[in-house]
């Protein structure tokens, strides 16, 4: 009669690799399910339609004015 030839992990290694696969596409998914939700519930920069005033010395390109 033949022996076995495969080993134990040798048979399992199918089921290993799909296993490996399925968490690697479960972090994926949580990954991109969390961008999304925090990409939709995120506030916009002025709620309230206000506009930001630069403190004073400051210009419009958010660069300290010199003074000389």
């Amino acid at each position: 009669m033949k022996p076995r030839s495969m080993t134990p992990m040798g048979s399992l290694h199918p089921v290993l690799f799909f296993a490996g696969i399925y968490v690697v596409a479960l972090l994926f998914s949580i990954f991109i399910c969390s961008t999304l939700f925090y990409s939709c519930n995120a506030s916009s920069a002025s709620p309230t339609g206000q506009q930001h005033i630069p403190p004073a010395g400051m210009q419009a390109s958010g660069n300290p004015v010199a003074s000389r």
